[in-house]
């Protein structure tokens, strides 16, 4: 009945259990309707369910997005930092993120601020605007 990948709930689907509940259906019910789990259902009305306001679509979403924010780990590069700039340049000289990383480490032992991992790079590079500019082959 449900597919083994799992999906966020939509928007939309948080408007459609919003209505639901206000209407009385129950959990396994809603669940039913919208093809998804009952725990998952439970788990986003006891997550987002205010004591004053009960639940609401759009206080759910919010929450949402304030704990996607808050879970993701806060980027190395700063776009308006040193670090960024001697890395674009080293980019724009078709540097791999491999040869970079080991650049940085030999060019400041001491400064952990401005060295970046590998990895970190291309976690950063890829949710940059400016990767843009750069030729993504390379990573």
């Amino acid at each position: 009945m449900f597919s083994s990948k799992y999906q966020q709930l939509q928007p939309k689907e948080r408007v459609t259990i919003a209505s639901l509940k206000q209407q009385g259906w129950s959990v396994r019910a809603m669940a039913r309707t919208l093809g998804r789990p009952a725990s998952t259902i439970s788990r986003e009305l006891a997550r987002n369910t205010c004591e004053l306001y009960g639940y609401t679509s759009a206080r759910a979403q919010a929450s949402r997005d304030r704990r996607r924010v808050t879970a993701r780990p806060p980027a190395r590069l700063d776009p308006h930092g040193i670090l960024w700039r001697v890395v674009c340049s080293l980019l724009d000289w078709k540097w791999s993120p491999q040869q970079i990383s080991c650049t940085l480490k030999r060019m400041w032992p001491d400064d952990s601020s401005m060295q970046v991992s590998r990895d970190d790079l291309y976690r950063d590079l890829r949710a940059s605007e400016d990767i843009k500019s750069f030729d993504t082959s390379m990573l």
